[in-house]
């Protein structure tokens, strides 16, 4: 370094240091350290990859992120002049507002005010001589980041001396993953749904999810006429012809002792008495699934242990159909047959026997489609031939249907309450027809307050917002802002803010490492079971590590998900930095979720971590609060640890955007 330092200085006296100047643009940088608050960061693109546009100006040159969008970078001391062009993308929502932000050592240099979609650009110039770290930064303007699609236009950034790519680049700081579930007892015990409904007449599938070493051995009493167990895989198959409400106590043995449980099986309308657990394709594999990858979910499903802690579905989602006009042979090919039933694509050349292959591991199949013409993804959807597809999805053996509403948009004649409703309801008609318990899940954004309908229409859960990506501001702003729904989730009927984001995602054959810090992946899962939302992993299971899977096999915290009970936490207190949530739980026990959300109420300067240090924020917790007079008793549900009885309250260390979810009951009678 010294070598190189003394041949600039040589070169700066011979030639001065004008000669040193150095320019460089933003889009030419690492970029991977951009945080982005949904989709991916693009290079000369809008984060949807279209040509940038603000205002209907077009830019060669520039970044497309979405809000919030952070990025740092390091000019130590040798910066000259940062200018860019910024705005709103002209692809954004028509409700987006932004603010732009550069920041300068933890003082902001510019703001840009509140920008919305159709404002012109507004032009950077300023000088960053004597800056150490300059900050980038895009918020939401405090409503939310749907849509929030902006770009740095024409950004680039003068040196006085060249600094390299790696020198700029400033990383953050990460937190090391620590577990908190203990490990399983080798005793057996129960878990998963302790409710089913089945419709009478339908195949029944239910297996009997149990931890403790193996081998083991399964039994149940009073199992009704109809219903057989396998003693050895725990599956108990068959059909109940009669309505009614039956109790059956199922039985785990093996070497240690013996576990029982009762479990409420109901035939009747109702399915899904509680929310499904399972997995699903888009978040890792997006356009890149196929029967292959379906199949190793399955095997990674079982073969993980996660199919001992309840969970269940394996769902396929986008890209199974033919693609109409695809030039790539595996995705072409006729859409539907002469009888009309759709037809899938070469990557999954035998539908019914990858359904028969996921049930041989006593596990279910979900599949996708939509109402419109074409799937979000450009593929043969149900439009005009949804009792054919409800037909075909029965003859494969499917078990799930999320069906998303897309190109629908070019049908519906507007977006009201009847517009919205009307492809659901058809659907749901056509679903009645096939003789299979095919759980229903609506995915239309949240459009019309669809909590307030879904189970109207035959839902059994329905998507309250748009996509979720793996980042603080998309689970926390799409989490958080489930208050007030708590009134339209039960049994048979949920509330869904989308999938999980933590192990390994990506949309596509690229995968990564969630960006969620450990805190904020406690968070994640906590909040989601508070919610009693479907939770669907997004990851690629087969390459779980001992964190994630640790998150996905706590079996008190997944319990609280699946309580026969049925209803959702509600918000208790929330002051833009804490947040304390409770359920009520069958026993009459409460389940509260204490937050340390900071709820995006931040300075700019606190966006970046490289100049915050967060500590753990102490939170109270008080039984009056919760309903619960005189003495409490405590529970730690990710430790599995009892933390003590209290008097009136107790107060909980919280880490930054973490969580205490803590089990709470009266010691006294009330």
């Amino acid at each position: 370094m010294k070598n190189i330092s003394s041949v600039l200085f040589a070169l700066s006296l011979l030639f001065g240091t004008k000669s040193l100047a150095q320019t460089l643009w933003l889009d030419d940088l690492d970029l991977s350290t951009m945080e982005i608050g949904w989709g991916t960061v693009q290079a000369r693109k809008s984060v949807e990859g279209n040509p940038l546009t603000i205002g209907g100006q077009k830019f060669e040159r520039g970044v497309g992120t979405h809000a919030v969008s952070t990025f740092m970078v390091n000019l130590g001391g040798k910066g000259k002049r940062f200018s860019a062009s910024v705005g709103v993308d002209d692809e954004a929502g028509d409700k987006s507002s932004v603010v732009f932000y550069v920041l300068a050592d933890k003082k902001v240099l510019w703001q840009s005010g509140v920008m919305k979609k159709g404002d012109a650009s507004k032009r950077i110039d300023i000088d960053v001589r004597t800056v150490k770290l300059l900050g980038l930064l895009v918020t939401d303007a405090d409503d939310g980041i749907d849509y929030d699609h902006v770009d740095w236009c024409d950004a680039k950034i003068e040196l006085i001396a060249p600094r390299t790519k790696a020198q700029l680049t400033v990383r953050p700081p990460t937190l090391a993953p620590y577990v908190l579930t203990p490990k399983p007892s080798d005793l057996p015990r129960i878990n998963g749904a302790k409710a089913f409904g089945v419709r009478p007449g339908n195949p029944f599938l239910y297996t009997i999810a149990a931890t403790g070493k193996r081998p083991m051995k399964f039994a149940a009493k009073n199992l009704p006429k109809g219903l057989t167990l396998d003693e050895s895989t725990g599956r108990i198959t068959g059909t109940l012809d009669k309505r009614g409400e039956y109790v059956v106590t199922l039985i785990a043995r093996n070497a240690p002792g013996q576990s029982e449980l009762d479990l409420r099986i109901v035939s009747g309308d109702n399915i899904s008495l509680t929310p499904p657990m399972g997995w699903n394709s888009w978040n890792c594999w997006a356009e890149a699934v196929d029967d292959a990858k379906v199949r190793a979910a399955a095997d990674a499903m079982v073969k993980s242990g996660l199919v001992n802690h309840g969970w269940t579905y394996i769902n396929i989602d986008d890209c199974w159909m033919v693609k109409p006009d695809a030039k790539d042979p595996v995705l072409a090919g006729s859409p539907r047959d002469s009888n009309g039933m759709i037809n899938s694509n070469g990557k999954f050349p035998d539908m019914k026997a990858l359904s028969e292959y996921v049930h041989s591991k006593g596990l279910k199949l979900g599949i996708y489609s939509g109402p419109g013409p074409l799937t979000c993804a450009g593929f043969t959807a149900s439009y005009k031939h949804e009792v054919q597809d409800a037909q075909r999805f029965g003859e494969w053996g499917v078990d799930y249907l999320k069906y998303d509403w897309c190109s629908y948009s070019q049908v519906a004649k507007d977006r009201s309450l009847p517009a919205l409703k009307e492809p659901y309801a058809v659907m749901r008609a056509a679903l009645d027809k096939a003789p299979r318990d095919i759980v229903y899940s609506l995915c239309q954004y949240g459009w019309g307050d669809v909590w307030e309908w879904g189970a109207e229409v035959g839902g059994n859960c329905w998507r309250t917002t748009g996509d979720i990506v793996d980042t603080w501001s998309s689970m926390a702003g799409i989490g958080f802002k489930q208050a007030g729904h708590e009134k339209y989730a039960g049994p048979g009927h949920w509330n869904d803010p989308d999938m999980l984001v933590v192990g390994r995602v990506g949309w596509g054959p690229q995968l990564h490492p969630t960006r969620l810090t450990p805190d904020e992946q406690y968070t994640h899962i906590s909040l989601w079971c508070l919610l009693s939302a479907p939770l669907l992993i997004g990851c690629d299971m087969s390459t779980l590590d001992d964190f994630t899977l640790s998150l996905l096999t706590n079996d008190e915290v997944l319990a609280i998900n699946q309580d026969r009970l049925g209803r959702q936490a509600r918000r208790l207190s929330n002051d833009n930095v804490r947040q304390i949530w409770v359920k009520e739980m069958e026993d009459g026990s409460k389940t509260v979720g204490l937050f340390y959300a900071d709820d995006g109420k931040r300075t700019p300067v606190e966006y970046f971590g490289p100049w915050t240090k967060k500590v753990k924020m102490k939170m109270t917790l008080r039984g009056v609060d919760i309903g619960i007079k005189g003495k409490f008793r405590v529970r730690d549900l990710w430790r599995q640890k009892e933390v003590g009885v209290f008097e009136k309250e107790t107060q909980t260390a919280v880490p930054y955007h973490g969580v205490a979810l803590l089990r709470v009951w009266g010691t006294e009678k009330q």
